[in-house]
């Protein structure tokens, strides 16, 4: 009775065995099979938390009713510290001519081991991941592929060992090595045109900073080179080319690259936007998110390298500049931030995507489109933000084309009381010589009158004789008027370029450029004659700078800018000449930001010569009294010279 016990028993744990490995089910590959992704119950799975178990042991009768079916799509390695065993079943219905090979996708898996059956019946071991060198691969290739040994007829189990410390997609692939290179060069073909893009999107950027010189382009480039570093983290490129013999570098590269694009897309959309002064409160909470990504960052680099992997942190960081570009959009209409909203919601799509590929429900999305999607919402983003800075240009283009318009405006307005003001002064002088031809006219008949009755009136010669001394003495004071009257024209053409604030336009009329500039200080400077500053030798020459002098004696060359409020100056000279006469004329009052929109200059610069000019005028206050607006002219010279 035992014994029969003792059989049913039996037959019943051979039923369980061989109902549990009949339970997996076979892939039938032919020879015109050219690809094909195991998937589902085609892959049933062991778990092996104390990482111990050989391949004799797992491949034992023992273990085979141990491996479960996989409830996954693909399967995923749900206990990090712990090591998975994969089998697949395939049969062959033909022979295969063509060589192929066995992939995996997942470019983070530490260690991947392979054991196929070769012809004799025996397993080959092959060996890789991402924590081998990468020479260690079978091909030079970002994925890990082992070729299949035995392809003939019949049907074979093969076994996988993974072990990665991050969750990772368990994607099996069959493929020929004709598909194999005609994937992996499409592959290529298309990081190409992407890494291409990106180069070409930071040289243009690039070439507008340049131009320009406005920190939103930089911040911009730096963005499109962190993303770009992070892609080729995440492709494995970067491990193919730039650090192969260095596999622990993968361990960081992702994970600055993604610091980087959260910082810098936040700055860039701070500086895009002018979210300081359009959304004060979403300037201060972007300033803390940066802050709390740096501590998180810092925290990873020296205390726990494993903690980037929670990359769904950045999901912050992204939602803070989405949310900004939408508020700004909606509440402040500006312009620019439509084609921000548009590059972040295909981010937004993207990273939406990606999540779900990686949560398992890939089934549901073509296969390039879950992978690539997070490099696809990149792209498009890239795109519509180099829409929205061209729109921020035609719009800051626009601004300037209407402040130049009212410059012309203001131009015209200020021609036109030029020409009144020459007509007024035209009449005045018509005026007064009229009524000088009619004095003259009656002086004339006065003399004719003295002629006829000089016969007669011979006796009153003497005072005939003192009337035309005093018709000579008219005769001169009229000429003094007449002089007069010209330098009065020229006294008040000058009077009017001092009783009023000139623009650089027309200041630039008297002073158009640097020889003018300089001649006008030569003759200042050296108004009471030349003496030289190393041996008080009063001859000289011209130096080689146009209007320096050159001591004949011991050849010294001293400069016109020398002993003037001028030297060291690093702004156009004409620009120095406005700026002084803008601060006498204001008496100092005008502000750095003013300066800066009339002269074209960066504020800080103005503000630091400015300061310079209104600490002269304040140490030469009594010497400036009284002298009216054309003593702007007396700030120029050292007095120390």
């Amino acid at each position: 009775m035992f014994k029969i016990y003792s059989r049913a028993f039996s037959f019943l744990l051979f039923l369980l065995f061989f109902v549990k490995v009949g339970a997996q089910q076979t892939v039938v590959l032919d020879k015109n099979t050219a690809e094909y992704i195991f998937k589902s119950k085609e892959i049933v799975k062991l778990e092996d938390p104390t990482g111990k178990l050989s391949f004799d042991s797992i491949s034992s009768k023992a273990y085979q009713h141990k491996f479960t079916p996989n409830i996954d799509y693909y399967p995923k390695n749900y206990h990090r510290s712990s090591t998975y065993w994969y089998r697949v079943k395939v049969r062959f219905k033909d022979d295969f001519e063509k060589s192929s090979v066995i992939e995996f996708f997942d470019q983070v898996t530490d260690y991947i081991d392979v054991y196929f059956p070769d012809e004799n019946g025996k397993y080959v071991h092959a060996r890789s991941g991402a924590d081998l060198s990468f020479k260690e691969r079978l091909y030079r290739h970002k994925n890990f592929e082992f070729l299949i040994k035995n392809l003939k007829k019949g049907e074979y189990y093969y076994y996988f060992k993974v072990k990665s410390k991050d969750r990772v997609n368990v994607i099996i692939v069959f493929r020929t090595i004709e598909r194999f290179i005609q994937y992996g060069l499409t592959e290529y073909l298309t990081y190409g045109l992407f890494y291409g893009m990106i180069f070409i999107f930071s040289f243009h950027n690039l070439l507008m900073y340049l131009a320009v010189r406005r920190s939103q382009y930089l911040y911009y480039i730096l963005y499109i080179l962190s993303v770009g570093l992070y892609e080729v983290s995440i492709d494995g490129i970067a491990f193919q080319y730039l650090w192969p013999q260095h596999p622990v570098w993968n361990e960081y590269a992702y994970g600055i690259a993604l610091f980087c694009i959260s910082s810098f897309a936040l700055i860039f959309t701070k500086k895009l936007l002018h979210v300081k002064q359009k959304a004060p409160i979403f300037s201060k909470l972007i300033n803390v998110v940066l802050v709390l990504r740096l501590v998180f960052f810092l925290v990873c680099i020296l205390y726990n390298p494993d903690w980037f992997k929670y990359k769904f942190i950045e999901f912050v960081p992204l939602s803070i500049g989405f949310v900004t570009g939408i508020y700004i959009l909606w509440r402040k209409k500006y312009r620019p931030a439509r084609f921000f909203v548009v590059g972040y919601s295909f981010l937004f799509l993207g990273f939406i995507i990606k999540v779900v590929h990686i949560l398992g429900y890939a089934r549901h999305i073509p296969g390039a489109l879950g992978f690539y999607s997070l490099s696809f919402g990149f792209l498009l983003e890239m795109v519509f933000l180099s829409f929205a800075i061209g729109d921020q240009v035609r719009i800051l283009k626009k601004k300037k084309e209407n402040a130049q318009k009212q410059i012309i405006k203001q131009m015209q307005l200020n021609a036109e009381m030029k020409d009144n003001l020459n007509r007024e002064l035209e009449a005045k002088v018509e005026e007064r010589t009229i009524e000088v031809k009619q004095q003259a006219v009656a002086l004339q008949k006065q003399n004719e009158t003295i002629e006829q009755q000089n016969a007669e009136l011979l006796v009153k010669n003497d005072l005939l004789l003192q009337q035309a001394e005093e018709i000579s003495r008219m005769n001169v004071l009229l000429e003094n008027d007449n002089i007069n009257l010209k330098t009065s024209i020229e006294k008040v053409t000058d009077a009017r370029v001092n009783a009023t604030e000139l623009d650089f336009d027309e200041f630039s009329l008297k002073y158009p450029d640097k020889e003018a500039c300089y001649k006008f200080l030569s003759e200042l400077k050296w108004n009471g004659g030349y003496t030289c500053l190393k041996c008080s030798h009063t001859n000289y020459c011209n130096g080689k700078t146009p209007y320096n002098r050159r001591c004949t004696k011991c050849a010294y060359e001293e400069s016109v800018l020398h002993h003037t409020i001028f030297e060291n100056n690093r702004i156009p000279i004409n620009k120095a000449f406005y700026l002084v006469y803008l601060m006498y004329s204001s008496k100092g009052t005008i502000s750095s930001h003013k300066l800066s929109e009339k002269l074209g200059i960066r504020q800080s610069t103005c503000w630091a010569y400015a300061s310079k000019v209104k600490k002269v005028m304040d140490e030469r206050k009594k010497d400036l009294r009284g002298v009216g607006k054309s003593g702007w002219a007396k700030l120029v010279l050292d007095k120390k010279a």
